[in-house]
């Protein structure tokens, strides 16, 4: 018998571990909101960047979470409308991670000001359901 070894693009062994320890709840919703968040953790960015940056137009549809992370000392995120409009000024100081919830469908675009590494998602959300963070 011979075994062939394909090459895949793996993840590294440490961004698996978290999906892993969900196999372990034995709860049916406690292991399903485990995977939720894990899984939320191995998506790519809609937007990544470094320093100063605004974003082409976007268009949602229905409730979709902004999902931000820096990290650099200093981050500010306009949210825009299509007017250029300011509907939201968020930030974080000293890095780390935020959400925000855009509820009304529309077209929008981000202002980012930061010293450092971001990435940003855009999540929608199931309407039907509880958000979560």
């Amino acid at each position: 018998m011979t075994v062939l070894a394909v090459e895949t693009p793996a993840l590294a062994h440490n961004e698996l571990d978290g999906v892993r320890a969900c196999l372990l709840r034995t709860g049916s919703a406690d292991r399903l909101a485990c995977f939720d968040r894990e899984v939320r953790k191995l998506a790519k960015p809609t937007f990544e960047g470094r320093l100063n940056v605004v974003t082409e137009p976007f268009v949602i549809e229905k409730p979709t979470l902004l999902r931000f992370q820096s990290d650099g000392v200093i981050f500010v995120l306009y949210l825009k409308n299509g007017n250029d409009e300011v509907i939201q000024n968020l930030h974080i100081g000293g890095g780390g991670e935020g959400t925000y919830l855009i509820a009304k469908p529309g077209t929008y675009f981000l202002q980012i000001n930061g010293s450092d590494h971001w990435r940003i998602w855009l999540e929608p959300q199931n309407v039907s359901s509880p958000l979560q963070n």
